[in-house]
């Protein structure tokens, strides 16, 4: 309505114009938003589908694999997680946390107890599928998708023993952000 005079172009209106003509997330919208790095068209497909997403979750019920990156608020949907193991085996939660198991197929109903993810990416590494391991990244193959992974809530004095590699998991490739009141960055989610 602004461009054609119907009403008086804000500076708000003015600069989501501006942004969507250098096709950028205009900074109105990401103030409000899930973190993203992507460029206008790139985030409105992902927007749609975490959209679809969610609506084939209310239309068709929980979903066997999560997909990660499609929440605005990971943290809350992992400590959900780990509540409803708690709530299960009546087990405070501060005793508890998640244990991994890594899938090549697609697992076709949900565990008893955790979730199936979906949805991460490695940077600078890839999964090999033959070896279950964090292999050399393919050349020039700067991000490769991750595995399904199980988070397995169980006890912390119960965890498999194993070598590994404690990796970090952020929202976006910036690995930063504010600090909030966990003392945490609001960019990283778990190890």
């Amino acid at each position: 309505k602004a461009l054609v005079g119907l009403v008086v172009m804000s500076s708000e209106l003015e600069a989501v114009s501006i942004a969507m003509g250098l096709g950028k997330v205009p900074d109105f919208w990401s103030n409000v938003s899930y973190p993203s790095l992507k460029p206008l068209a790139s985030y409105i497909s992902d927007l749609c589908l975490r959209l679809s997403f969610f609506q084939d979750w209310i239309d068709g019920g929980q979903p066997t694999i999560f997909w990660l990156s499609g929440f605005f608020f990971t943290q809350s949907f992992l400590t959900g997680a780990l509540q409803n193991y708690a709530r299960k085996h009546k087990i405070p939660i501060d005793e508890i946390g998640f244990d991994f198991e890594f899938f090549n197929e697609e697992p076709h109903r949900p565990p008893q107890d955790g979730v199936y993810i979906r949805g991460l990416f490695l940077e600078g590494a890839r999964w090999d599928s033959d070896t279950m391991r964090l292999a050399e990244s393919v050349p020039k193959v700067l991000f490769s998708d991750g595995p399904i992974i199980w988070l397995k809530p169980s006890r912390t004095n119960e965890y498999q023993s194993y070598p590994h590699y404690v990796c970090p998991v952020y929202k976006t490739s910036e690995r930063r952000g504010m600090l909030s009141t966990t003392g945490q960055s609001t960019n990283f989610v778990m190890a």
